[in-house]
């Protein structure tokens, strides 16, 4: 630290510990890590439309912003991104990138100047779904540059994304429903009233995943089945995450395949664009404003299948504060944000005989979509009696 330098604490940065985590030691002081510093937005989201506004106008007479004029607006202030420069360079950290569009400074050190440029202590911790690399508290910051960082991310690598799709179950074990007895994309888009007439084209459809791949092989045998064009397919990398298929039955793959497959299969005329990141804190975070602010690909509706249910002491303050604000930015562009709310009945996962919900889908900045079965009735022939036709909770 500066000599000198007065620290305050980051609001919102305090992290809990993780239930059932165990510390088992220190990371080693050497590695390097990569952290994502957010800024305050040059002028305040305030003046956006609220949600209430934007639901009350009907679509075609909502005035929405192009990315660059919302750049222009709300991007960092070219000031406040030197001031946090010049904190790394004052601390002997890199500066790998600055994005006056996602607001973002990713700064790089090793672990031991990261830390003391924070304050912060990193442990190694075990936990049921994984190791990690954790803290707990806030992280102190200059107190100059209180109010102009809003949020820093990357230091605790904890899980915090799981895919949000259930498979079905049969007598002979289990399944994937659009393999056996369920309905495929175009089946479900017809029982959804999707218009007719057009297919996406024009459009592109952003995908986040968090783990897993696709195998364009993979998607081409399965689109010549369903008598639809293989799409055109774009992955993005964020935060060094790749395309990587990892073939299984319970690979995060069919999560990824399923996202493609479905989004394609009801609008194959769109381009697709499957954004890849760590199911991290810092991964949501970078993955979101990324998706969200891509003035190349522009997508115009976002998909989201995975999820954290809420009170795990997952999500802190400041990156609930940085996902939410990019919800009210895409909503902004007129970005339609789909998020999977999960297949697993009210306790999502936890086994605590509460009642949970999933962020983000509960966010009342997103479509929610989750836990869809599909009924279907049918009087029989000749009779009067009414048949029920019931496809599995996997669509």
């Amino acid at each position: 630290m500066a000599k000198h330098e007065k620290r305050v604490p980051l609001g919102g940065s305090e992290r809990q510990p993780r239930t059932g985590a165990r510390e088992v030691g220190v990371p080693d002081p050497n590695e390097r890590i990569r952290v994502s510093v957010l800024v305050r937005p040059r002028s305040p989201l305030e003046e956006l439309a609220s949600r209430k506004e934007m639901g009350s106008t009907p679509p075609r007479e909502r005035q929405y912003l192009t990315r660059e004029e919302f750049a222009a607006r709300y991007g960092a202030d070219p000031a406040d991104v030197a001031k946090v420069e010049a904190f790394a360079h004052q601390h002997n950290l890199t500066v790998v990138e600055a994005s006056l569009a996602r607001r973002t400074v990713v700064l790089s050190g090793t672990i031991a100047a990261l830390s003391a440029a924070f304050e912060v202590r990193l442990a190694n911790y075990e936990h049921p779904e994984g190791t990690f690399r954790g803290r707990t508290g806030p992280l102190m910051i200059p107190s100059e540059l209180a109010g102009v960082v809003q949020g820093v991310f990357g230091f605790d690598n904890r899980r915090q994304a799981r895919p949000r799709f259930r498979q079905a179950q049969t007598r002979g074990g289990t399944f994937r429903a659009a393999a056996q007895g369920g309905y495929t994309p175009t089946q479900i888009a017809q029982l959804y009233n999707f218009p007719s007439g057009v297919d996406g084209t024009g459009e592109c459809i952003g995908i986040l995943e968090f783990g897993g791949g696709y195998q364009s092989s993979d998607l081409d045998s399965y689109f010549q089945q369903l008598g639809v064009a293989t799409p055109s397919i774009t992955a993005v990398s964020v935060d060094d995450v790749q395309n990587q298929p990892q073939p299984g039955p319970d690979s995060p793959d069919v999560e990824v395949d399923l996202d493609i497959e479905m989004a394609s299969g009801a609008a194959p005329g769109a381009q697709i664009v499957v954004y890849f990141a760590p199911f991290t804190e810092q991964g949501w975070v970078d993955a979101i404003t990324t998706a969200v602010n891509d003035s190349l690909h522009k997508p115009s509706v976002l998909s989201i299948s995975w999820g954290f249910a809420e009170g795990q002491n997952i999500w802190t303050a400041q990156a609930i504060q940085t996902v939410e604000q990019s919800f009210l930015a895409a909503a902004a562009m007129g970005v339609t944000v789909c998020v999977a709310s999960g297949d697993d009945g009210s306790r999502d996962e936890i086994s605590d005989g509460l009642a949970h919900v999933d962020y983000p889908s509960s966010s009342a900045s997103v479509l929610a979509c989750g836990g869809t079965t599909v009924v279907r009735h049918k009087v029989c022939k000749g009779t009067r009696k009414e048949r029920r036709l019931k496809a599995p909770g996997v669509i």
